[in-house]
């Protein structure tokens, strides 16, 4: 019998969703850098827009608790409803069900606040009650300690989620460099969120291809003058 976690993700085979990537909820990370863990999940939906992924965002108590989902992921995808729960466990939510089986898409790409509760409540249910497959992006979602988000992290694990970093899903989709009709989109991904990846695909750039400088104009450079 074929294992079917053994299938590279591909833009045809999974779906994303993002799950209470708001404030208060990140206020309350303390498992990774929580700048940088913004950084990582922005830059994980706009690889799934690169690709078509489709994609739903799943949001709890906004006006009374959590507060809105950061500008900066909801600006990738402007047209995107935002379905609102009152259940920890997303699963739980009729609305949330109908928007994963219209994607028709069994492997489910998962990035979440917090670890421990809201990811590891919906990966279980989704497993169980929906024949689905987990891929849970570890960079992208955060836990209330260090402990609770590797923990989280082992018990899904041991349940049979897959786990993922953003920028692995992101190199899965393309896959072949030799798709050019994603591959401009993928390499301005790249030196924007990609940390020392994307400074090396700058330098690499400039410095062996002689590409010009990404920036918005050219800056003059003033050569050294020895001091008298």
């Amino acid at each position: 019998m074929s294992n079917p976690k053994l299938e590279v993700l591909t833009p045809q085979n999974s779906q994303l969703i993002i799950i209470d990537h708001q404030p208060q909820m990140a206020f309350g990370v303390q498992s990774m850098d929580r700048q940088a863990l913004k950084n990582n999940v922005v830059g994980l939906a706009k690889a799934a827009k690169i690709f078509n992924i489709p994609t739903t965002i799943t949001t709890v108590e906004s006006t009374s608790f959590s507060g809105y989902t950061y500008p900066e992921l909801l600006d990738v995808f402007p047209d995107a409803p935002l379905l609102e729960r009152t259940s920890m466990n997303s699963w739980d939510d009729q609305k949330v069900r109908d928007s994963l089986a219209a994607a028709g898409r069994k492997k489910v790409i998962v990035a979440g606040l917090w670890t421990e509760v809201c990811n590891n409540t919906f990966a279980l249910s989704a497993m169980l009650e929906g024949g689905y497959e987990i891929y849970m992006v570890a960079d992208a979602s955060g836990g209330t300690s260090k402990e609770a988000h590797d923990y989280s992290m082992q018990r899904m694990i041991q349940a049979g989620v897959v786990p993922m970093t953003w920028q692995q899903v992101l190199l899965e989709w393309q896959r072949d460099w030799a798709r050019k009709d994603s591959y401009d989109a993928v390499m301005k991904l790249v030196k924007e969120h990609s940390g020392a990846y994307g400074m090396g695909v700058d330098y690499a750039y400039t410095m062996v291809h002689k590409a010009p400088q990404r920036t918005g104009k050219p800056h003059e450079i003033i050569p050294a003058v020895p001091a008298r």
